[in-house]
């Protein structure tokens, strides 16, 4: 079959269930490991610097909280561009290559953490390079927001951003399983852990996924697709930076998703600051892997009954529980309850969780009532503006993902301020919360309220 798809209609009952439905989910199920591996090459930092103290490397504490904010800040400076790139280059197209590009920083780390003398500059840019795998959700969500009928977009993007945020546990959870065996040969590292010496192979943690994507690749090129009615140029979408709610969107998905992928990266740093007895990788990979679950149930929840509704709950759930957070932290290194934080800390990611499915699923929503009060206003043709809404919506979608994954460098990097300057990260965490009191108004105000121009 050709790979461009000239007729695509997923609006159209008929054409949905006799061969729409059948394409749209072979498409969604590529990308889904695709966008998961991308999660892996992007938070392969959060893992890496619990080691390299150990194996001589000689990084200040600054330093390593720097590393696990590099590759988020890239990430969320690509997906800027990425946002726009699957309707001037073709989703199958533009996934083959954005997937291709994860196996530079992976063979590259490989070989530089062999060695110790290996320079911060070079790890520095590495971990920019690994900001390649943060780019790639930007254009996978919004490739696959093109194959999906409205109905059905909470679910399907829900899934595909669900189940890729699980590269980020798979990664803190296989990483100190694969760094104990000598797959790929190198030099092996002794290190003392637990108060007893293991033999590492830490550079495994880069070569193990290069077959994998390779694999992957494959599939994505024999087995995806491109759509000619996704196709649009860059100034036909850069009407977006002119739409209000575009700007609301990504302060709400900031809140959500920067928020889970800030915390996934500073998680396991912040166990090993705060209760020194803990092994942190033990934990790490709990939050991000509840996180993924339940935006998955966010967006379908939001199929259900109103978005916007469970993207209120998910704030206050996560605002009492950051509070909860708080309470069970050590006071500068005195008391504190490891068990009552790490609770209210899954809670945290169980509620960021369902918020970054229901704020993807009000997106299209809000951009349908717009266009068809705009062509009320205007008289344009009810087809053309659903043609526009959907355009719109691709690109909204892959900006606020773009937006969101600055969190991955504000909440390592705030975190890392509060600790130099305060000795605890308890100044961060304030803050966090008052920035989630100010989406609460926003989400409440703009979409929620009963007179709200766009209450969805």
């Amino acid at each position: 079959m050709s790979r461009l798809l000239t007729k695509w209609e997923p609006e159209n009952k008929d054409f949905w269930q006799e061969q729409g439905k059948k394409i749209a989910t072979r498409n969604l199920w590529i990308s889904v490991p695709a966008l998961l591996f991308a999660f892996v090459v992007w938070s392969l930092w959060s893992v890496v610097v619990i080691y390299l103290p150990k194996l001589g490397f000689k990084y200040d504490a600054n330093q390593l909280m720097l590393l696990t904010a590099l590759p988020a800040l890239s990430g969320a400076t690509l997906r800027i561009f990425y946002a726009f790139m699957v309707p001037i280059v073709g989703g199958r197209k533009w996934t083959f290559i954005s997937t291709a590009t994860l196996l530079i920083p992976l063979v590259w780390f490989g070989f530089s953490v062999q060695n110790p003398e290996t320079s911060f500059t070079t790890m520095a840019i590495i971990a920019l390079l690994c900001g390649f795998g943060g780019g790639n959700f930007s254009s996978s969500m919004a490739n696959i927001g093109y194959f999906f009928p409205k109905t059905e977009k909470g679910y399907a993007t829900g899934v595909n951003a669900g189940l890729g945020n699980l590269g980020v546990s798979v990664l803190q959870f296989a990483a100190p399983l694969v760094i104990g065996i000598s797959i790929f040969g190198g030099d092996a590292k002794t290190i003392v852990q637990h108060g007893q010496e293991t033999t590492i192979w830490l550079q495994n943690i880069g070569f193990v996924w290069v077959p994998i994507i390779l694999l992957i690749l494959l599939f994505i090129w024999f087995g995806m697709n491109d759509l000619a009615s996704a196709k649009a140029s860059f100034s036909d979408q850069s009407v977006i930076f002119g739409r209000k709610d575009n700007w609301i969107l990504c302060w709400l998905y900031l809140g959500m998703f920067g928020s889970f992928i800030g915390y996934s990266a500073v998680f396991p740093m912040l166990i090993k600051h705060e209760f020194v007895d803990i092994d942190p990788l033990k934990y790490a990979f709990l939050g991000p892997l509840l996180g993924s679950i339940f935006r998955v149930v966010g967006g379908m929840i939001s199929d259900k009954i109103r978005p916007t509704l469970v993207t209120q709950t998910a704030f206050i759930g996560v605002v009492i529980f950051t509070l909860a957070v708080l309470y069970f932290l050590p006071d500068h290194g005195q008391g504190g309850n490891f068990l009552g934080f790490f609770i209210s800390f899954m809670l945290v990611f169980v509620f960021v969780g369902l918020g970054n499915g229901s704020v993807f699923a009000q997106t299209p929503i809000i951009f349908s009532i717009f266009h068809r009060r705009l062509a009320a206003a205007s008289g344009e043709n009810a087809t053309e503006a659903a043609k526009n809404s959907i355009k719109e919506t691709g690109a909204v979608l892959g900006f606020m993902g773009a937006i969101g994954a600055y969190g991955g460098f504000i909440i390592p990097k705030l975190c890392g301020t509060a600790v130099a300057y305060t000795g605890s990260f308890k100044l961060a965490f304030y803050c966090f919360i008052v920035f989630y009191g100010s989406c609460l108004v926003v989400n409440w105000w703009f979409y929620l309220r009963k007179n709200a121009k766009s209450a969805c």
